[in-house]
């Protein structure tokens, strides 16, 4: 592994776990109110171009980080998108 991949994998791997928390808490206590639904749409819809960027441009880094990371953005997404629907909370 070269230097430069060491610090693609380091990256990808910081800013893919930092959603960890934030996941965490939210399926803990359920609670999305102040959690922006268009921010997150966006959000999933941006981080699934990288992933198809970093197949097609066989960016390994990019493809691992961003795998994790729609998984774990659709968690959320998915429980904002729920309270939205079923719960009636405001977008």
């Amino acid at each position: 592994m070269t230097v430069t991949d060491f610090i693609g994998y380091f990256a990808a791997f910081v800013s893919t776990a930092s959603f960890v928390p934030q996941v965490w808490k939210t399926l803990k206590t359920r609670d999305t109110a102040s959690i922006s639904l268009v921010m997150y749409s966006m959000f999933v819809v941006g981080v699934s171009g990288w992933l198809v960027w970093g197949l097609l441009a066989q960016q390994w880094p990019a493809v691992a980080a961003n795998t994790v990371t729609v998984l774990l953005a659709a968690v959320v997404f998915g429980l904002k998108l729920h309270a939205v629907v079923v719960k009636k909370e405001k977008v």
